[in-house]
């Protein structure tokens, strides 16, 4: 039989999602109130007798049906059809701290996201400013409970995690001098998301786990394994090898199991080596770093030239970035001077376009403003440049959101999908080649518009993308948000194969953002992007050569 307070929470979800969708307010309250008189009661429910129910003090009528419902069915039809026509991600965000009913249901009715992912890079773009009832201290607090909850759901984006795993290594090497420890595992291999932070090592078990005990950590032990979590909620894994098999046991920790399987099939006399390079040398192959350790068919590609593999020195400017135009933090001008201090040759100008209402997307006029306005700066703070552009959206049916006379105005165009995101992948082609084929178009934007570890992004046919692209002329981006970093790094190697360009675009909101291009940067590497292909790194004359 169902408990005092278990009834009491089916009120209270009730009354919850009945704010979120905007239902009877009066009935909202009363069950509020219901549960909260529920709570009180100093006999269970189910031992009071069913006509006596309504009589309690702040149940009324209704609420007495429901609670008889609920002794006599276990269940609540009311809530149940609620919770059916609820996406997940709206009832898993209210778990947030500090997200009551009716700013879920403005998040939800309003600004149109539907999971806590979405929510919390919602809150990196200062969308949720743009709201009555959000000012910048409830999105810094909504920002920072998100990731607290999420840092307890087992999976991190590789940008989460490592401050944190250099760190490890830092206090490892330091505390255990005689012995070797190197990160392995997906961290290694660079991954876009993260479950567990991997060494192997040729410490004793019991040494380590003895040190992170004493240190905090909850400590578990399998055969040849020591696994750790500390305050970070990050699972750590130790792999264990005496110190003659270590470089070998990198090696193969550091590839993913079908490399692997593949390095044994060709190489089955694979034997113990001291240092990685010797391992290579030995198989008469190159040195593959880490990173192309994913994809099996590297181990073939003898004439690769991984010498020219993007690095993150090989950035000459940022491209795709938002400024207080729309909704952004900073000024076009402080941008300018942060790009300056970095030895940035240029800064592409990016801010949303006017069906953008939701970042305070730039309309004819304040375009026209702002080109005068960069002018001014151009002139001011030559030879470095800033370009025209804009994040244009793609409409329904595929086509830009301004008139030809004003996308001409703009140095360069980055056309992206930002509404309706829930589509077939036949509507999604539809819109994307419809978008490429505009001859304003320069940059495609996050093709599939996924947030990791949030939203899928909408299906699309990789290839006819890609082709559409090269056969255009339009440069795909690998957006180097942590969150995106799309295009997936699976599509970078048939992408260069095809003869696209790409273009590693940081999608900045504030200055701080710049930081991100180097995880477009890590992404890319795993997709052996050469830097000869990356626009992003185009030296200045190089892009307005492109651009001409």
């Amino acid at each position: 039989m169902l408990s005092n307070s278990a009834i009491s929470d089916q009120f209270n979800l009730l009354s919850k999602l009945m704010d979120i969708h905007q239902e009877n307010t009066f009935k909202s309250k009363s069950y509020s109130a219901a549960a909260f008189a529920i709570d009180k009661l100093p006999l269970a429910l189910a031992e009071i007798p069913k006509d006596q129910i309504a009589g309690l003090k702040g149940i009324g009528d209704s609420s007495a049906k429901k609670i008889i419902e609920l002794l006599e069915t276990g269940k609540l039809a009311s809530l149940e059809e609620l919770i059916a026509k609820t996406p997940a991600g709206i009832l898993e965000m209210m778990q947030i701290m500090g997200l009551g009913p009716k700013k879920i249901s403005t998040i939800w009715k309003e600004m149109g996201i539907e999971t806590i992912g979405e929510l919390l890079y919602a809150c990196q773009e200062n969308r949720l400013l743009l709201f009555k009832g959000f000012g910048a201290k409830t999105q810094q607090n909504v920002a920072e409970a998100i990731e607290f909850f999420m840092r307890h759901q087992g999976h991190f984006l590789y940008a989460e995690v490592e401050t944190y795993a250099y760190h490890m290594q830092e206090v490892l090497q330091k505390n255990f001098t005689a012995f070797q420890f190197s990160l392995t595992g997906d961290f290694a291999r660079q991954m876009p998301t993260i479950e567990n932070l991997e060494w192997t090592t040729d410490i004793p078990k019991e040494n380590l786990g003895g040190f992170l005990a004493q240190n905090g950590f909850s400590i578990a032990y399998e055969e040849d394994l020591t696994k750790a979590i500390g305050e970070e909620q990050v699972q750590l894994v130790f792999k264990h090898c005496s110190l003659e098999q270590f470089s070998t046991h990198v090696f193969f920790n550091s590839c993913s199991s079908s490399f692997a399987e593949t390095w044994l099939h060709q190489f089955p006399q694979t034997r113990y080596c001291s240092t990685e390079e010797q391992l290579f040398a030995s198989a008469g192959i190159s040195y593959l770093p880490p990173y192309l350790r994913e994809d099996p068919s590297w181990i073939n590609k003898t004439n690769y030239p991984s010498s020219d593999i993007i690095q993150t020195g090989d950035i000459r400017g940022i491209i795709h970035s938002h400024s207080d135009w729309s909704d952004g933090t900073n000024t076009i001008e402080e941008m300018v001077k942060a790009c300056i201090e970095m030895k940035l040759e240029y800064l592409v100008i990016s801010d949303h376009s006017k069906s953008a209402f939701y970042a305070n997307g730039l309309n004819e006029e304040r375009i026209k403003a702002q080109h005068q306005y960069i002018d001014e700066l151009n002139r001011k703070y030559a030879p470095f440049r800033i370009f025209k552009s804009i994040e244009c959206d793609i409409l329904n049916d595929g086509a830009l959101d301004y008139a030809d006379n004003t996308l001409s105005t703009f140095d360069l165009v980055i056309a992206s999908v930002h509404s309706n995101l829930k589509m077939s992948e036949e509507k999604a082609m539809q819109r994307l080649i419809a978008a490429i084929e505009n001859p304003y178009t320069t940059i495609l934007g996050h093709p599939t518009g996924r947030l990791l570890l949030s939203r899928k992004g909408y299906p699309v046919d990789h290839e006819k993308i890609i082709d559409a692209c090269v056969a255009n002329n339009v440069v795909i981006e690998i957006n180097a948000h942590p969150r995106r970093l799309d295009l997936d790094w699976t599509w970078v190697s048939k992408a260069q194969e095809k003869g696209a360009l790409l273009s590693i675009n940081p999608d900045a909101h504030h200055i701080g953002g710049f930081a991100d291009t180097k995880f477009g940067v890590l992404a890319a590497q795993k997709g052996g992007l050469l830097k000869q292909r990356n626009l992003s790194s185009f030296t200045l004359k190089e892009l307005e050569a492109h651009l001409s």
